[in-house]
């Protein structure tokens, strides 16, 4: 069995974790704003106070940890795609720890998510070499790579401006998400990095020296730095917004971008040939369309005895609604929510 598989597994039991952390987490937001409704004085505990959102932020750290150690082992394209997992857990997890309505749409557009990874695992990288350090720097230096950095920054820009405007029931929480993932999934490259330098150490009679450098403790700060934004957005886009509906969203953002990074940094596109190339294309289309038949429809109604009734359990909250719901959780996020 190949040093990818391995990972691969190891990937994917860390996908499910993460997704059932995350589930926890919104359980946790829910239980507190029902708790703020049963006092007296409206004023919300701290978020950390709560079991549930404790547990989720523990399964979310392990899931993590496994992911961690999977990188050093497989492409970062490979394994990002993997990720589509939750897509899978995610609605079981939603029914039976949210109560949520799963719908056939949110069965077919989950489907169509998860073909289209499986695309992208079938005909993505397979190949995971060892970086010495004096790569790992130098790749950080290309030309290629910094001006795909300064694109990102563009994109992070352009959709911040979006958010802040508020415009659009499907416009703000998707901007929100493409500014999370694109900031977010660059502490995918930095925890590869990581564990590349980590695995090396093993195999290497300096290992010392090698963990012991600028370099590693850079690398370092950068992971935490990135992964803690990408954890306090997180924690906020839970607050804010349906899990049904901004689960899948992150989920998708950090797949892509984190795909993105490790072809261009790693330069994992090399090994794509024409079939290759278009199969991964077909797969990416796949998950788009998935994501499409996950937006929530403006007027959702259905006719019953001649009386047309409102969908009083429908799955997504609008962005207006979710601002004037939630109202307390936002300000409040930003001094006690953060990870």
């Amino acid at each position: 069995m190949g040093e990818w598989v391995i990972a691969a597994i190891i990937n994917l039991l860390g996908s499910i974790i993460i997704n059932f952390g995350t589930n926890l987490l919104k359980l946790g937001h829910h239980e507190r704003k029902k708790h703020s409704m049963n006092v007296k004085v409206p004023i919300k505990k701290p978020i950390i106070y709560f079991q549930t959102w404790r547990i989720g932020i523990l399964f979310f750290a392990i899931g993590n940890c496994l992911n961690f150690i999977s990188f050093g082992y497989a492409a970062q394209s490979l394994l990002a795609a993997l990720g589509s997992i939750q897509f899978v857990s995610n609605i079981v997890f939603a029914y039976f720890l949210s109560n949520k309505t799963v719908t056939i749409k949110i069965v077919l557009a989950t489907a169509f998510i998860v073909v289209g990874n499986i695309f992208l695992v079938a005909f993505g990288n397979h190949q995971s070499p060892v970086y010495m350090p004096e790569q790992l720097a130098e790749n950080y230096t290309n030309i290629t790579f910094l001006l795909y950095c300064l694109t990102l920054v563009l994109v992070i820009a352009l959709h911040h401006s979006i958010y802040k405007r508020g415009e659009g029931q499907m416009l703000v929480p998707f901007s929100y998400t493409v500014v999370s993932g694109a900031i977010g999934s660059c502490s995918v490259l930095f925890a590869k990095s990581l564990s590349n330098m980590l695995r090396l150490s093993m195999s290497s009679s300096g290992g010392y020296e090698i963990l012991n450098s600028r370099f590693t403790y850079s690398m370092l700060l950068m992971f935490l730095g990135t992964g803690g934004f990408w954890m306090a957005r997180l924690n906020e886009g839970l607050s804010r917004f349906d899990a049904i509906l901004i689960v899948p969203m992150f989920q998708i953002a950090w797949t892509f971008f984190s795909i993105c990074t490790g072809f261009v940094y790693f330069e994992e596109y090399k090994v794509f040939d024409t079939l290759r190339t278009t199969m991964f294309i077909l797969g990416m289309i796949s998950v788009f369309v998935g994501i499409y038949l996950l937006a929530p429809e403006d007027d959702e109604s259905y006719s019953k005895g001649g009386e047309v009734l409102k969908d009083e359990k429908r799955l997504f909250m609008s962005s207006q609604d979710s601002q004037i719901k939630d109202i307390e959780i936002i300000w409040t996020s930003y001094g006690d929510e953060s990870c």
